[in-house]
């Protein structure tokens, strides 16, 4: 039978090799071996597992074959989320809100702005221009999330920014978009959480280290699951945490609130049941935000009682 040049079945610039076809996608790969379901010719890179035979990226987007939905056999991460084309994407979504934060305090005249007094981390103290208790005891629970994107100075913001872009890609990578977003924001509610237990109830805090340190613990967990070195994360981990100590002014009950968390969280994803990675990873960050709630109720308890 002559084939007609162009036809679906053979693309028209395919280059035959002892009389095969060429792949669908590379015309310059021959190969023996046809989609079960469209039958076009795919060489190994292309071929897709099936319930009987191999089936080409085309028809696995559309539609597995399997009875599963269309996704079930795309690349996933070490956690289970899906491949992007841009791992940084969250990263630079994160950068891009603090950044913003910043400008609109430095526009509002910095540490001597209304703005930062609105939005920092405080427990409870007394605020003389508005003649009223403030605080998260007062009702302002926004303030636990608020402060984590708030900061004054430019050395401050200029650190934990840097430390988001060298941290975030690698782990929004590893863990995909969905949890490396869940991640983040919940060490950093554990930082804010534990400031706001331990730290005095007018002592004001603020900046995104607390989110910094969960991802810095979480890193820790990715690199002991993958069997890395983990020398290089251990003495950052070892000097941040003294620096965290031994500098002044600098709000150790976030550092520490947000490395707990953070690394709790982390070792629910990567270690999860590939079988029940959902239901174990939406488990971990319920238990942790549960956990923060009581930390939140309890203290504002002591505050008010």
């Amino acid at each position: 039978m002559t084939q007609v040049p162009g036809s679906p079945h053979t693309p028209q610039d395919a280059q035959g090799d002892g009389g095969l076809p060429g792949c669908s996608r590379h015309p310059d790969r021959p190969t023996g071996v046809r989609c079960t379901r469209c039958e076009q010719p795919i060489c190994p890179e292309c071929m897709v597992s099936a319930s009987v035979g191999f089936q080409c990226p085309s028809c696995v987007r559309s539609g597995s074959g399997t009875g599963h939905p269309p996704g079930a056999t795309a690349p996933r991460t070490l956690a289970g989320g899906t491949l992007a084309a841009d791992p940084r994407l969250i990263t630079k979504i994160l950068l891009g809100l603090n950044a913003a934060v910043f400008l609109a305090v430095l526009l509002n005249g910095g540490e001597t702005g209304w703005l930062l007094g609105r939005l920092d981390l405080v427990g409870l103290a007394a605020d003389p221009g508005q003649f009223r208790l403030v605080g998260v005891a007062e009702g302002q629970w926004y303030r636990l999330l608020t402060a984590m994107f708030l900061h004054a100075q430019i050395a401050h913001f200029a650190f934990n920014m840097l430390s988001l872009w060298w941290l975030g890609p690698p782990l929004e990578a590893a863990l995909g978009r969905l949890r490396f977003t869940a991640l983040y924001l919940i060490a950093g509610l554990g930082g804010s959480a534990l400031s706001y237990l331990l730290a005095a109830q007018n002592q004001p805090s603020l900046g995104a280290s607390g989110a910094i340190f969960g991802l810095l613990g979480a890193t820790a967990v990715l690199l002991r699951r993958l069997n890395y070195d983990m020398k290089p994360v251990l003495i950052l981990l070892g000097l941040n945490l003294a620096f965290t100590f031994l500098w002044p002014n600098i709000s150790w009950q976030a550092h520490v609130g947000g490395l707990v968390v953070g690394a709790a969280v982390a070792f629910g994803m990567v270690h999860a049941p590939r079988h029940r990675r959902t239901l174990v990873h939406a488990a971990t960050c319920v238990a942790a935000l549960l956990v923060i709630v009581a930390v939140v109720w309890v203290r504002t308890l002591q505050l008010l009682g």
